[in-house]
């Protein structure tokens, strides 16, 4: 896949190893309480997230005995001039160094959210059914990029095409470092192909929005006034002869304050549905809080924002060429079809680092 990594500067964020430690200790001392199984689906979350801490643990300390090694072997060489001796640390330098690249990419996630489950969204651009089965495509995309990275996934929202494809989905992405991963594709994506919908074969441009919130834990969680609040309930939306579509168990919940409006249908009560959008509806309102503190210190710092945020972030070209471009970063592939098929890392890579980049300059 030949790419173009302009604006991907190779430095990262912010690592800290020990309060990774400190972490494992508070999650070790949860899961030795003598009630901890009595609420199954979150100790089971509990329990992962333990698991994936030892785990990314484990590979730092392993790579930093590796480089102890290295160093004093580098020593011995040096006092006996031992040309052998420098060949093999050669070698293993450069071993050294690929496996810290792939470690690198961690540090990047340095956000306050970065490690958090996500929820992210795709709604379809106007252009009926061409747009509904962009949607799809990129629906395909998320779930095969979330399956390469064992990523859990769930659909809390889904609303069907009447011809083809989806007018928008809500999907639950759980994970370690869900939402870091995910947080690159929020925004516009435009797509330029032969439609397969066109008798003439013309070559058509589809839009359609992703949304990617961080789904916060219990302590990130921000107090939502039940008068605030404007709840609805629904039959749920569904193909006929579903259960699904004969109680009102679909749920929306509008923010008044805000006009913020989240709709649950895919769970099996109206409890559940509710719960589940109130929790996205938090996530909402902190992600707006955030992108608000953002922009008033911008401003404070005299950041001129621009004008390409709010429009397309990617452009997918299948027709006449072959070309996936994100319009922030200048990164771009000549494989379409890779990138479909999920294979993001390298355009979440480049984001990551070109925000890395424009923070440590506003600092």
């Amino acid at each position: 896949m030949k790419t173009s990594k302009a604006e991907s500067p190779r430095h990262g964020g912010y690592f800290d190893l020990d309060g990774l430690k400190n972490e494992v200790k508070t999650l070790e001392g949860k899961i030795n309480q003598p009630d901890f199984w009595q609420d199954q689906s979150k100790a089971k979350e509990v329990s992962q997230k333990f698991e994936n801490l030892q785990a990314e643990i484990s590979q730092w300390e392993k790579i930093t005995q590796e480089v102890k090694d290295l160093l004093d072997l580098a020593k011995t060489a040096a006092k006996e001039s031992d040309d052998s001796i420098s060949s093999e640390i050669d070698k293993d330098f450069k071993k050294l160094e690929k496996k810290f690249e792939k470690l690198e990419f961690l540090v990047l996630f340095s956000g306050p959210y970065d490690k958090n489950n996500t929820i992210l969204s795709i709604h379809a651009g106007t252009g009926g059914v061409e747009a509904q089965d962009w949607a799809e495509m990129l629906m395909r995309m998320y779930l095969r990029f979330c399956e390469s990275k064992n990523f859990a996934t769930r659909i809390i929202d889904k609303s069907q095409g009447q011809e083809a494809g989806i007018k928008s989905v809500s999907i639950e992405v759980t994970g370690r470092y869900a939402y870091g991963n995910l947080k690159s594709e929020a925004g516009v994506h435009r797509l330029v192909r032969i439609s397969p919908f066109d008798a003439e074969k013309m070559r058509h441009t589809s839009f359609a929005l992703v949304e990617v919130i961080p789904e916060l834990e219990k302590e990130q969680e921000l107090k939502v006034e039940d008068k605030d609040l404007k709840i609805e309930t629904m039959r749920a939306s569904g193909h006929g002869g579903q259960g699904v579509n004969t109680t009102d168990s679909a749920v929306r919940i509008t923010h008044l304050p805000t006009g913020v409006t989240v709709k649950c249908q895919n769970e099996r009560s109206q409890l559940q549905n509710r719960q589940m959008a109130l929790k996205i509806l938090q996530a909402k309102l902190a992600q707006i809080l955030e992108d608000k503190q953002a922009k008033d210190l911008a401003e404070i710092r005299g950041e001129v924002l621009s004008a390409e945020w709010g429009n397309q972030i990617r452009s997918y070209v299948l027709q006449p060429y072959k070309m996936v471009k994100d319009h922030r970063t200048k990164f771009e592939t000549n494989d379409p079809q890779a990138i479909l098929d999920g294979e993001l890392d390298e355009f979440i890579e480049s984001y990551l680092r070109y925000m890395s980049k424009r923070v440590s300059k506003l600092s």
